[in-house]
């Protein structure tokens, strides 16, 4: 007796009759198909269904609406489990916050506790002038009766035996609160005289002058005139060769060429002294850096800092530790920007080349590399070899290290909160237990700064980022971070909030100002038109 079919095998036999190659491989690959996919596949290949197929009444009422309520019921249940983690994910920020307000407000106890203890020390010397006259009196009184003969011998013998204990006790307590008061100032003297050290080479000594030296500095001021006429002769000489060599250039080369001219950059990289904040402050005060003449002059001196400092947190101001902090991040972004710039002025300049030397075949071959881009496709790697906007950077590097506060900025130098499963890491205190991720550490700062522009100039995540830079640039705009934030959606996993709070963080501390920063002294183009 032959077996009834089900409609849904009737519809899986219909598809093998008119070979639906769809519908076989999901077959093979042992994937159930319900009764409604099969019969969109087939529609979509054009294939009519026959009337005789079509289900009966109790399928059509009563099968599919409890089979919709099933969906319903489990689409349901997986947002009130999101809705459950993104509760938790806030209670653990919740808490984080609270314990970092609590170590704050101890710290603050503790100075205050410090400050009273310190004002306590300075009634000393007033009570030690009220014991002196105390006792002068005494010994004035003694003296007389010895003199007069009316006195005892034992008595006198006591008195001067006491005096001399607390003139010792007097005089150890006064010495121990110099020392300790001038203990903070000598480290703080050493750790500046090993930082000037590293600025003899950049910074200009400051010559004080005197009234009685002003001849000696108008001697020195003329023959540095001199000096300077005589450097700039050299360097007209220079010049003028090298636009002899470009114009021989030109002529080999008929499409216009770009030439890029570097001048000495006065870069200062500051050790791994473990600065305080204090000693990093007055050093911008002593180079005169100012986020004010920044903003105004566009430019920023190349002071790169190989890591935050520890107490950067105990600062009182909020402005003065965001300010501090932008003044230590601003120069790493600048500079791996200018290099950037750099390699694809040097990129454009290859393209127009017929000959390459090996040379130029290496750099080529291991920027290739770099952006990870395969089959030495030149219009993915100018795609993917551009800048990411400062104030995008700024504010993600503020966003995910605590204006740099957090353990993990601390501890690894990781300022943009990048994740590894495989690298050198640190782990996040409160992680799942299923999860075994980490944030990946660096050496200093600047390795930080570098690996998140390759992230998002190479990952998938991050092309429609990309794809809207290409646009600024093919239509001659200028990328800005506003406009470029909506596509960083997936570096987060909250999504369109996060990108809410990136272009918070960018408006509010004008952070748009920093777009067109260069270093000062960089790399200066000229562009040679035909």
């Amino acid at each position: 007796m032959k077996k009834k079919l089900s409609y849904r095998d009737k519809l899986l036999e219909l598809a093998y009759i008119y070979d639906v190659k769809e519908i076989q491989d999901y077959t093979k690959r042992r994937k159930n198909l319900t009764t409604g996919q099969i019969e969109l596949i087939l529609k979509k290949n054009k294939i009519i269904i026959p009337k005789e197929f079509k289900t009966n009444f109790f399928k059509e009422n009563f099968t599919k609406p409890i089979s919709k309520i099933k969906l319903n019921i489990e689409n349901f249940k997986e947002e009130k489990i999101r809705d459950k983690n993104r509760f938790f994910r806030r209670v653990e920020n919740y808490k984080y916050d609270t314990s970092r307000k609590v170590n704050h407000g101890i710290n603050s106890l503790w100075k205050l506790a410090g400050s009273a203890s310190m004002n306590l020390l300075n009634v000393l010397p007033k009570l030690g002038s009220t014991v002196a006259k105390f006792f002068g009196d005494v010994f004035t009184d003694v003296f007389n009766s010895i003199y007069n003969q009316q006195i005892d011998h034992k008595s006198a013998r006591k008195v001067i035996i006491t005096f001399f204990i607390i003139a010792g006790v007097s005089t150890t307590i006064f010495a121990g609160y110099s020392a300790y008061k001038n203990f903070d100032s000598v480290k703080t003297n050493i750790e500046t005289k090993k930082i000037e050290t590293k600025f003899k080479k950049d910074k200009k000594p400051e010559i004080k002058v005197q009234k009685k030296e002003k001849k000696e500095v108008q001697v020195k001021k003329d023959a540095q005139v001199k000096k300077d006429t005589q450097v700039k002769k050299d360097t007209q000489v220079k010049k003028d060769a090298q636009v002899k060599k470009d114009a021989q250039v030109k002529k080999e080369v008929k499409k216009p060429e770009l030439k890029v001219k570097k001048n000495s950059v006065a870069e200062v990289i500051l050790p791994d002294l473990n600065l305080k904040t204090e000693t990093v402050i007055q050093l911008f005060k002593d180079v005169d850096y100012d986020l004010r003449t920044v903003r105004n002059e566009k430019l920023v001196k190349p002071i790169y800092f190989t890591q935050f400092p520890r107490d950067l947190d105990n600062l009182q101001s909020v402005q003065l530790k965001k300010e501090t902090f932008i003044k230590i991040v601003l120069p790493l972004i600048v500079a791996e920007n200018e290099k950037i710039l750099d390699d694809r002025e040097k990129l454009k300049v290859l393209t127009y080349k017929k000959f390459t030397t090996d040379a130029e075949k290496q750099w080529l071959r291991q920027k290739l590399l770099e952006y990870k881009v395969k089959r030495s496709d030149l219009n993915e790697l100018m795609l993917k070899m551009d800048i990411i906007p400062v104030s995008i950077a700024l504010a993600q590097a503020a966003k995910e290290s605590g204006w740099g506060t957090s353990r993990f900025a601390l501890e690894g130098n990781a300022i943009f909160g990048q994740w590894t499963w495989d690298g050198q890491g640190i782990a996040p205190l409160k992680r799942d237990g299923d999860k075994n991720h980490k944030i990946l550490k660096f050496p200093i700062l600047r390795a930080s700064v570098k690996a998140y522009k390759n992230n998002l100039n190479t990952h998938k995540s991050y092309s429609k980022f990309r794809e809207k830079r290409k646009q600024l640039r093919d239509k001659n705009k200028r990328i800005t971070g506003l406009s470029l934030t909506e596509t960083l959606k997936n570096y987060a996993q909250t999504g369109s909030e996060y990108t809410k709070i990136l272009n918070q963080i960018i408006t509010q501390n004008r952070l748009s100002d920093f777009e067109p920063v260069k270093l000062v002294n960089s790399i200066k183009q000229i562009e040679l038109k035909s």
